[in-house]
């Protein structure tokens, strides 16, 4: 993928980086990816196939920390949602030792960047009763940062016909921005792609296809009748997307057993491609993955990755705020 280098107006990490989701977004706002952290090797490899370097590794080893420059703007990281051990939830900071927030706590505590990105599922606000989410607050606070949150999904806010929910937490450090209660969530907007537009109906691939070699194939083709919409197996039986929206795409997707979408087509009932799964997430045409890369990787990545069009938006409202933009 190319990127105009003689536009960059700010600098950014990418930490949890899975496949570059946040890093087309960011890049699409003009900015350069300063340094990157994926642990998967997996991963790491569709990410070097798209950007042409491979990411440091494991983010929890100070060796990792070590490389990450001094100076940069924003800090980015979809980092996994895990439960914090120490009973009482009092102490912030230390309550998130042994978890990867504690990583990027340390990170955000060491380089002190302008602003902080992250995401994650939807059920991190209730996580543990909420105490995960409260000391997530407390610690990004104690750490001197002023503290969004919003949960959004790209249907509802960036045009893309995918039901995604996810938490936004968008943080300033108020001693380096000084308007840092200027920022807004991006608003909504009315749909305007259906799903046929992420779909190939060419595509004829017997990899993609149901047979009845396929256990349970006579419950899905009697559940999957129409060509306007999408299914999802859920393990014993079909269920019909009635929103006219693909289901949020997952990491299992592609093991053949639950939360699998499928669709009809003049070919057959099938699931989605792997190239289809990134269109539902916003990726551009350009995007691919490496011709060699296991199908069940390929689902895996993209079930794992952002809504890119969705991370763009928020990044764009980010910047207004550090008057990167106008």
């Amino acid at each position: 993928m190319q990127e105009n280098q003689s536009k960059h107006t700010f600098k950014f990490i990418d930490l949890f980086a899975g496949i570059g989701g946040f890093r087309i977004a960011c890049q699409n706002n003009g900015g350069e990816c300063v340094f990157s952290s994926e642990w998967d090797e997996h991963a790491q490899k569709t990410y070097e196939h798209n950007f042409g370097d491979i990411p440091h590794g494991d983010i929890t080893l100070q060796e990792t920390k070590d490389a990450i420059p001094e100076n940069f703007d924003l800090l980015c990281a979809g980092f996994p949602c895990q439960a914090f051990s120490i009973a009482g939830y009092q102490k912030g900071f230390e309550d998130t030792r042994g978890t990867l927030f504690f990583d990027v706590a340390q990170i955000i505590k060491t380089r002190r960047p302008k602003a902080v990105f992250l995401e994650n599922v939807k059920n991190l606000r209730s996580h543990d009763h909420g105490r995960t989410f409260s000391v997530i607050q407390k610690t990004l606070r104690d750490l001197g940062y002023y503290v969004y949150d919003k949960v959004m999904s790209p249907d509802d806010y960036a045009d893309i016909p995918q039901n995604r929910e996810r938490i936004f937490i968008v943080c300033f450090d108020k001693a380096q921005v000084p308007n840092f209660t200027d920022f807004k969530y991006p608003e909504k907007v009315k749909l305007t792609r259906p799903i046929q537009s992420c779909i190939d109906y060419t595509v004829s691939d017997s990899r993609f296809f149901y047979t009845d070699k396929v256990k349970h194939f006579d419950q899905i083709r009697a559940g999957v009748r129409s060509k306007d919409t999408i299914y999802q197996w859920r393990r014993v039986y079909v269920r019909e997307n009635k929103s006219k929206v693909c289901p949020t795409l997952t990491a299992n997707m592609g093991t053949g057993g639950h939360n699998v979408p499928l669709i009809l087509t003049d070919n057959g009932i099938r699931k989605l491609t792997p190239r289809e799964c990134l269109n539902f997430q916003g990726f551009p045409e350009s995007y691919s993955f490496p011709a060699d890369l296991a199908l069940s990787y390929c689902y895996k990545q993209a079930g794992n990755s952002v809504a890119v069009p969705l991370i763009q938006k928020v990044c764009q409202q980010i910047l207004l705020v550090l008057n990167k933009i106008s």
